[in-house]
């Protein structure tokens, strides 16, 4: 039962890819994701750059593309990603639809976090006479920092997620060798140590959100 075809240094390739496909969507999907959940924090009615407009066209686009689940979304741009990275396998194509699909996931999750901002402080900022970027710099944003390391948690746990399942159509990494070792080659050792790794992944990253959320809240 605990035999198994694959090598060591096939388990240890699949993990580096799936922290390379986790690593790099986080990091793009941040740079995306974060000014839009500001954006729509502060283009809202009633937000400090109100612009009903903006907000009528970013939201609903956020809508649409988190009402997707991600193995439809991965499969449906498939010529976007040929185009982008002139293939649909592997890790590099991974990668494309990974970031399309947490850039609006982070948006949603820092608005909520943003959100949760006393609005009296923001509205004593403005009766001090900060600026709308002084504002969200100086006082939305660090008010809100532990909650968005949470965020930032939940979005990089929602990728190991979704890295495993890009597995299904040649993305790589540990969802891959599940697939190709332990289901189609009825491989029942890989499967366990594929469950193993996401767990000992999520438990972790979990784990140091949390102890950083706490440590950020204490000052």
């Amino acid at each position: 039962m605990m035999s198994t075809t694959v090598t060591t240094d096939q388990f240890m390739q699949a993990i580096i890819d799936t922290l390379y496909m986790v690593g790099m969507s986080l990091f793009v999907g941040s740079l995306i994701g974060i000014p839009i959940g500001i954006l729509l924090v502060v283009t809202r009615p009633g937000g400090v750059l109100e612009n009903k407009i903006l907000y009528a066209i970013i939201n609903p686009i956020i809508n649409i593309v988190r009402s997707l689940p991600f193995i439809i979304l991965l499969v449906a741009i498939i010529p976007f990603t040929r185009l982008i990275v002139q293939t649909s396998i592997g890790t590099s194509a991974a990668i494309v639809p990974l970031i399309i699909y947490i850039a609006p996931y982070i948006g949603r999750l820092v608005e909520n976090s943003l959100l949760e901002v006393n609005p009296g402080i923001l509205e004593a900022a403005e009766a001090m006479g900060a600026t709308p970027f002084q504002v969200i710099w100086y006082f939305l944003l660090p008010e809100a920092v532990g909650s968005l390391v949470l965020s930032l948690t939940t979005a990089t746990i929602g990728l190991i997620g979704a890295t495993a399942m890009a597995g299904t159509v040649g993305g790589g990494g540990v969802g891959d060798l599940a697939i190709v070792y332990g289901y189609q080659r009825f491989d029942t050792f890989v499967v366990i140590a594929t469950v193993i790794v996401l767990i000992v992944f999520v438990q972790g990253i979990q784990s140091l959100g949390n102890t950083l959320a706490r440590k950020i809240r204490r000052y």
